[in-house]
């Protein structure tokens, strides 16, 4: 027998054309033949190109011209076996592009999906931030109107000598503090406003500071006149009198 019905085997063999007698015969064979293997090898590697891309793949070198002697020298059933077994891989091929593809459509409107979402929520977080910086500034222009409202500077204190502070008052409607040049606070750490009328401090809040050192934080009224506003530095959480370092202060 010679070799070329082999080689007419190896495309259906490497897609599992082949049945009964042929595939019997051609398992025999391929062991012993480095030449077959190749063949069958080749197959693979171009099912799995196809797989990978959308592109058409060029076949192996040699592939035409076996093809023109395969129809010209081989007998009827040897060709319609040689189409059909060309036919599955083809479609095999084609079979395996269109998932691939249809898999990487899916997963990008997924991603595309998802960073719409993201952005979306982003633009939301972004939104209610602004939302709130208005309704705070529009809270400190209402009490900039009322003329019982002080403006009250404070200045850095010890390490944060370059920090400073101002405070928009009113004793009956609260206040606004603003703070520009104090450094993040370290870990476990905390900024609290005190307000203090006749000597005894109140808590009027925690806050913290952004990378540039800014702050506003807005207070409430209390049941007494405040004479004098300090910040320290306390443990995160708060305490219920101060304990740290002053670090801006009133006259």
């Amino acid at each position: 027998m010679s070799h070329e019905p082999y080689e007419t085997l190896a495309a259906g063999y490497a897609v599992g054309a082949l049945d009964g007698e042929d595939l019997a015969q051609f398992e025999a064979h391929l062991p012993g033949c480095a030449e077959c293997q190749a063949a069958v090898r080749d197959a693979h590697d171009t099912l799995a190109r196809a797989m990978l891309s959308a592109h058409p793949q060029i076949p192996p070198p040699g592939v035409r011209e076996a093809l023109v002697r395969r129809v010209g020298g081989a007998g009827r059933r040897s060709w319609l076996r040689w189409a059909a077994a060309t036919a599955v891989v083809a479609a095999a091929a084609a079979g395996f592009a269109a998932t691939w593809v249809a898999v990487r459509y899916e997963a990008r409107l997924g991603q595309m999906a998802r960073e719409t979402a993201a952005v979306r929520e982003r633009l939301a977080r972004n939104e209610a931030a602004l939302q709130e910086q208005v309704a705070f500034y529009r809270g400190a222009v209402e009490l900039l109107r009322d003329p019982t409202t002080r403006v009250v500077d404070l200045r850095g204190q010890g390490a944060a000598a370059s920090a400073s502070g101002r405070m928009i008052w009113n004793d009956a409607g609260g206040g606004h503090l603003f703070v520009a040049g104090l450094l993040p606070a370290p870990a476990g750490k905390t900024y609290a406003l005190w307000a203090i009328a006749g000597g005894t401090p109140r808590a009027a809040g925690l806050f913290g500071v952004d990378a540039s050192g800014r702050a506003a934080h807005r207070i409430a009224p209390g049941s007494t006149a405040v004479q004098v506003f300090a910040v320290t530095l306390e443990p995160e959480g708060g305490t219920p009198a101060p304990t740290g370092p002053i670090v801006l202060a009133s006259k």
